[in-house]
């Protein structure tokens, strides 16, 4: 059997020690696993180098989330105050009618891209916004109602 140089196969673990795991750990030597060689990695004075950082995609994409923090805000508002929204909401969901419920959620204001499934437990939501062309932040909301 061909051996890739930079993975190691798992063992027996040696006889000494109650593993739980031991009978798992006894077939899956026919499994490859990865591992990385750091001493490839460049180093200067046998000090790792790193790129320079740059936080302007990190603070931008905080900046966002934070936008999308809001807008799941409104959104629980609304299912919280509004029993009479929460009903069309979870009605149409039911009857598996995917334009009024985007309809529905788009009424309360929030601009965001919304992505909605549900099944007979519950509803859940996923808020995604974009910094520049970068598909930076998502937030999913879980609501049972069952």
């Amino acid at each position: 059997m061909f051996h890739y140089p930079y993975y190691f196969h798992l063992q027996q673990l040696p006889p000494h020690g109650n593993y739980p795991c031991n009978q798992v750990i006894q077939q899956a030597d026919y499994y490859s696993f990865p591992y990385y060689n750091v001493t490839a990695v460049p180093s200067r004075n046998g000090v790792r180098q790193y790129p320079d950082v740059d936080a302007t995609l990190f603070t931008q994409s905080a900046i966002s989330m934070q936008q999308l923090m809001k807008e799941a805000s409104i959104l629980l508002n609304k299912f919280a105050e509004s029993k009479d929204f929460a009903y069309k909401v979870m009605s149409a969901a039911q009857k598996s009618n995917v334009k009024e419920v985007e309809r529905l959620i788009k009424t309360t204001g929030i601009k965001s891209k919304v992505i909605t499934t549900y099944n007979p437990d519950g509803i859940t939501l996923k808020l995604s916004s974009k910094v520049g062309t970068s598909d930076c932040c998502h937030l999913t909301i879980v609501l049972r109602w069952r």
